[in-house]
């Protein structure tokens, strides 16, 4: 069977979004996992300039459902289902993509797991304006927070 592609992930019909209980270890309480399009779809709402980090997506996400939180093991592969897909787009030539680049993971962090890695990640928010600085191995959005994009 041939492997999914990106954009079949993101757009499989599933059972989500799924409300459960969290974990203990993540505060108790009840926990959503959502369906890989609501990532996406927020993602979009970011505006040229601005930035999001994931643990902001999720809280956002979790608010819109109104649980506790929203589960960080599925946040984390969606987001990058999502931004194979915006690769794939791109591929074929669509101008309309997700700009998966500008969600960070915590403290303003570059996500080595996006497409192209950290070289590429960091091209596309330097493309926007943004100064990337790497503190040993790890790079990292200057002031990230000055540049936070706040869900409506």
């Amino acid at each position: 069977m041939p492997k999914k592609s990106a954009k079949e992930k993101l757009y499989k019909k599933c059972d989500l979004p799924k409300i459960k209980p969290a974990p203990d270890i993540w505060g108790g309480g009840t926990m959503l996992i959502a369906h890989p399009t609501e990532f996406d779809s927020a993602m979009r709402q970011v505006p040229r300039g601005k930035l999001i980090t994931l643990d902001e997506l999720r809280q956002t996400l979790a608010k819109k459902h109104n649980v506790d939180i929203c589960c960080p093991m599925t946040a984390g592969m969606f987001v990058n289902i999502s931004a194979a897909a915006a690769e794939e787009d791109r591929t074929e030539g669509l101008d309309e993509l997700t700009p998966y680049w500008r969600t960070l993971k915590k403290n303003g962090e570059l996500n080595a797991k996006f497409p192209g890695g950290l070289q590429q990640h960091k091209m596309l928010l330097e493309a926007e304006g943004h100064s990337v600085i790497q503190k040993r191995q790890r790079f990292f959005v200057e002031n990230y927070e000055r540049k936070l994009y706040r869900f409506v």
